[in-house]
C-alpha cells in the first residue's frame, strides 16, 4: 500500500516534473547576475496550489540574503535569461520573480507565498544549504525544502513531508508569517507560461 501511495504521489505532482536537460550556468555568469532585494533578509516558501481541489503541486524556496535566489527543487522553470545551477535559480530580480510566479499561476493553479523575516545568519545558512544541496529527484520538491528549512536555526521544528500543502499549513501556524496569494487565469502549462515571459535585457 505504501509503495502504491508513493507512485500515486509522483504521478500527482505535475509541477515537480523532470527538469529539461540543459547545461548549468557557469560560475562567472552566476556571479555576474547576482541580485539582492532591498530590505530585510527573508525566506519565502512558494506553494503551487490547484484551483480545482486545493492540493499542492510544487514547493520552492526563495532566499534573500547576500543575494536573492530561488531553490526550485525538481522544478520545471527553465529560461535562458535566468541562470541555474543544480536547482538553484540566480539573479532573481523583481522581473524574474514576477516571471516565475506568472509561469506557475494559471487557470488551474495559484501561488501561495509565505515570507519570514530572518537574520543575516539564518539567510546565510539557507543560501549555503541551497547552493550545496544538488539537484533533487522528481516529486521530492517538498521533502528537499523541509530538509533544508529544518537545518536553519529557528526552523528546526519544521517536519518532513512530501506534500506541498502540508508544509504550507505548517508554516501558516508559525509566528511572523506574511502570506500572499497570486492568481492568473491563463490557460496552458508551465512550459507555456515560461515561453510567454518577457524579461528585460
Amino acid at each position: 500500500m505504501r509503495i502504491f501511495a508513493a507512485f500515486a504521489l509522483i504521478a500527482g505532482l505535475g509541477a515537480c516534473a523532470e527538469p529539461p536537460a540543459i547545461p548549468y550556468a557557469s560560475d562567472e555568469r552566476v556571479q555576474a547576475v547576482a541580485f539582492r532585494a532591498p530590505g530585510p533578509n527573508t525566506l519565502t516558501v512558494m506553494t503551487m496550489v490547484s484551483n480545482r481541489n486545493g492540493k499542492g503541486a510544487h514547493t520552492a524556496l526563495m532566499i534573500n540574503g547576500s543575494q536573492r535566489v530561488i531553490f526550485d527543487p525538481a522544478g520545471s522553470f527553465v529560461n535562458e535569461r535566468v541562470p541555474e545551477q543544480e536547482d538553484v535559480l540566480y539573479g532573481v530580480t523583481p522581473a524574474v520573480l514576477a516571471g516565475y510566479r506568472s509561469a506557475h499561476a494559471r487557470s488551474t493553479f495559484h501561488v501561495v507565498s509565505q515570507t519570514f523575516e530572518v537574520t543575516p545568519e539564518q539567510a546565510a545558512v539557507a543560501l549555503r544549504l541551497a547552493t550545496t544541496n544538488g539537484a533533487v529527484p522528481r516529486a521530492f520538491c517538498t521533502s528537499a525544502t523541509t530538509g533544508l528549512l529544518s537545518q536553519v536555526p529557528g526552523f528546526q521544528d519544521v517536519s518532513s513531508t512530501l506534500f506541498p500543502t502540508r508544509l504550507m499549513e505548517q508554516l501558516a501556524a508559525r509566528p511572523g508569517v506574511v502570506e500572499e496569494k497570486y492568481f492568473e487565469d491563463d490557460e496552458g502549462t508551465i512550459v507555456d507560461g515560461v515561453a510567454g515571459i518577457v524579461l528585460p535585457d
